[in-house]
């Protein structure tokens, strides 16, 4: 390793850490649902409103973050985000030492505000830690290994949640604390790091001269109906473990409820692991299609089968320590969905931008926008639970979500628009 690459180091490694930030501070906001909704006396819905105000920054960020990156470069992008981040936690953070119904205002502005971070981490960290590596195999390599850190630290902050909150009904935003510093610290060293640190930057680009092209990304079908889909998937993938985890809270403690959800972040990073391996031999269009029809089918199971039939699945079961226990088998069908979703983005993305050239990077703009599916459509789901009074009947907003899902990869990702200059 070279001396350049030597110094690049401890950036590499605060980019690991990023990567798993952006997971970590997101999939805190499903459990706080549950902490919100016993803390403040609140519906279902209303205990996603963080979940939604999480995502929603995306829809407002998305393409500016883009034209950020652009104009001021990996660095001071970088930056930026890791205050953004800083300054949303702390919020959240703060609302825990408030009481009364400020409280609850004041955890959905610091959500919103953590959201406006993630959306900006998500645009910058991957290209810049292709970027530290030198690019090519090893760019792709610490890149993948980014991506692993992320589905672990989504792990971990579901299962510590429940450790840390053993009684549901008694639940405070206070409890999660420890959780809220490990994301202060992060967020802190990184800024350091990375002010001290030289990240290469790419060369302004030249001012195109010329009238605008009449076309853009939204003049392809098979792009607008792939930011459809992209808008769906984060839906389903964060609608699953969101209600999941709050019907468990319902029939079992809150540390096997977390262990449970934790499982299927877990299996994410085995599906992601998996789909790496196979990538190189399977095409897109096959592999969504797959998990696609294969996640309608176990989404199906779960919303048929009886709740009353019981599986064994490896728990923590709080001060019993680790073991084995009883879980519906609607939950295990649940949680295999996590497999499912694992590949679905990379997919989708794939497949939707295949044939834009020039279009591209605008369509991943576009696409980083409509990732505040994840906040709307498990609102939508917790809507149908405080209405129904049954946590699986929301399910069937998964299932129309992957039926979309499985049209898209058979049907609606086929590039009809191939007569559009992309040069």
């Amino acid at each position: 390793m070279t001396k350049k690459q030597n110094s690049n180091v401890p950036a590499i490694i605060v980019c690991i850490l990023l990567f798993g930030m952006i997971s970590f501070v997101t999939n805190l906001a499903s459990p706080m649902g549950d902490v919100l909704k016993n803390q403040f006396g609140v519906p279902n819905w209303m205990g996603t409103l963080g979940v939604l105000c999480n995502f929603i920054a995306y829809a407002v960020m998305g393409i500016p973050a883009g034209n950020m990156l652009q104009n001021l470069g990996y660095k001071k992008t970088a930056l930026i985000a890791v205050a953004v981040g800083f300054t949303g936690v702390g919020i959240q953070t703060i609302a825990g030492l408030l009481a009364g119904n400020a409280a609850f205002g004041v955890y959905l502005l610091g959500a919103f505000v953590a959201g406006f971070s993630m959306c900006m981490l998500n645009i910058v960290v991957n290209p810049m830690l292709n970027k530290l590596a030198g690019g090519g195999n090893k760019g792709n390599q610490l890149v993948q290994v980014g991506g692993s850190f992320n589905s672990l630290m989504g792990t971990a902050v579901i299962f510590l949640t429940g450790v840390f909150v053993p009684s549901i009904v008694d639940a405070k935003i206070s409890q999660v604390f420890p959780l809220m510093g490990i994301a202060l610290a992060i967020f802190a060293i990184a800024f350091i790091v990375v002010l001290f640190t030289n990240i290469p930057e790419n060369a302004p680009a030249a001012a195109v001269k010329g009238e605008k092209s009449q076309y853009g990304p939204m003049s392809f079908r098979h792009f607008v109906l792939g930011a459809i889909c992209i808008f769906i998937y984060v839906g389903v993938e964060v609608g699953i473990p969101n209600v999941l985890q709050k019907w468990l809270n319902t029939v079992s403690t809150p540390a096997i409820a977390g262990t449970v959800t934790a499982t299927y972040w877990l299996l994410m990073l085995v599906g992601r692991l998996a789909g790496a391996a196979l990538g190189a031999k399977v095409s897109a269009k096959t592999m969504l299609s797959v998990v696609s029809a294969v996640g309608a089918c176990l989404t199906l199971g779960a919303i048929f089968l009886s709740p009353e039939t019981m599986v064994n699945l490896p728990v923590f079961k709080g001060t019993a320590g680790f073991g084995m226990a009883s879980v519906p088998v609607n939950a295990a069908l649940l949680v295999l969905c996590g497999l499912c979703t694992s590949v679905m983005w990379g997919g989708i993305f794939n497949l939707a931008v295949e044939g834009l050239g020039k279009y591209t990077e605008k369509a991943s703009g576009i696409f980083m926008a409509l990732v505040c599916g994840g906040g709307i459509l498990p609102l939508l789901q917790n809507a149908i639970v405080d209405g129904t009074g049954n946590y699986l009947v929301s399910y069937w907003v998964i299932v129309a979500g992957m039926a979309y899902m499985l049209f898209y990869a058979l049907v609606g990702s086929k590039n009809v628009n191939k007569d559009i200059p992309v040069e």
